[in-house]
């Protein structure tokens, strides 16, 4: 993938897909790193289907034979002499304490460090495509944080759907204000 952020809106579709309620999204930069974590509460994975995600042949998919997102998330840190590492824990084993964490860490300074891209684009489309389900994003970096929580909108908006057009450009607004406060 050509942007980070679209690596991003692949695990957390993921995570949708896996009956998440919510998906935490946690961006943290330093000088010369750049930390990805996603952390959801859907159904999890067994140990071997954590075992299988890495492999482009593996999928749960029915409409096509492989499943390249995690993969190239792999791929894409690794490269830049990064980490990659999924955790997570199944509901049937773990009823009451399922998860599921995909960690990457890339080095921003390396020839194949790939851009961020539009995460506040990523955000939105996450948004707009789940409005019931809840999003906590943050991204730290030497110079502040970004944030939104949509449970803290949900409290403030009532029943207003999250997807409506006018809260949308509301949260994208909002994220992109934060971002030209850092800058």
């Amino acid at each position: 993938m050509k942007e980070i952020s679209l690596n991003i809106l692949d695990i957390a579709k993921n995570s949708t897909k896996a009956g998440a309620t919510l998906v935490k999204i946690s961006l943290e930069e330093d000088d010369s790193t750049l930390t990805l974590v996603i952390e959801d509460d859907g159904c999890g994975m067994d140990e071997e289907t954590v075992k299988g995600v890495c492999d482009p042949f593996y999928t749960t998919r029915s409409t096509r034979k492989v499943g390249m997102g995690i993969p190239l998330l792999k791929l894409s840190c690794e490269q830049t002499g990064g980490r990659f590492r999924i955790e997570s824990r199944d509901k049937e084993t773990y009823p009451d304490a399922h998860v599921t964490k995909t960690s990457a860490i890339f080095y921003k300074n390396h020839i194949d460090f790939t851009p961020l891209g539009d995460v506040v684009f990523t955000v939105v489309t996450l948004i707009q495509g789940d409005p019931n389900i809840d999003f906590l994003f943050s991204h730290k970096t030497p110079k502040g944080e970004v944030g939104l929580d949509t449970r803290d909108l949900r409290a403030q908006l009532g029943d207003i759907p999250l997807n409506e057009p006018e809260i949308l450009t509301w949260i994208s607004d909002f994220l992109k204000e934060q971002y030209e406060e850092l800058t």
